[in-house]
């Protein structure tokens, strides 16, 4: 332990090596713990399936049992890789597993609400080209202010309002 001086000899605090050890310790230790704590939502890459229907399963194989299926442009969160396979989380929080070749980097979103608009240009002033319900996935073509320009995996395009997805 020492004592820091000004110029005029006085005291101006003191260091105590163990106290500052201790700190560099808390601090190592707090952004160990908060990479830790961090590390899913981190590692979690978005997603969206490319084949026309795929099967989501409960466990990394074809020998598991399918779940339920998912259509061209439907979203994920990648949360976890095992050999060729992905656990992914959906929209509404539901995991499953799927093989990597049906997964594809293409921005995709998909309806949170009932009876969404999909409008022929990026604002309510535009007509309505068709309505979808909740769960439906669009291919994202391009963004202007709140609106995104979507296709869906018929071939279907229009503008969709932003807090509408996904």
């Amino acid at each position: 332990m020492y004592a820091l001086t000004g110029r005029s000899g006085r005291a101006m605090g003191k260091r105590n090596t163990g106290l500052c050890r201790d700190i560099t310790l808390c601090v190592a230790i707090f952004f160990c713990m908060g990479a830790w704590f961090c590390q899913g939502a981190w590692a979690q890459e978005r997603r969206c399936i490319t084949s026309k229907i795929a099967n989501v399963r409960s466990g990394p194989g074809t020998n598991y049992e399918t779940l339920w299926q998912v259509e061209t442009y439907y979203p994920i969160l990648i949360v976890e890789k095992k050999d060729s396979w992905l656990k992914f989380k959906d929209f509404e929080g539901d995991m499953g597993w799927i093989h990597g070749s049906l997964v594809g980097d293409a921005p995709s979103v998909i309806t949170v609400k009932s009876n969404c608009n999909v409008r022929s240009g990026p604002g309510p002033v535009h007509p309505i080209v068709f309505t979808v319900e909740r769960g439906v996935p669009f291919k994202v073509l391009k963004q202007q202010s709140d609106w995104l320009e979507v296709e869906h995996g018929d071939g279907d395009r229009g503008w969709i309002y932003k807090p509408l997805v996904w």
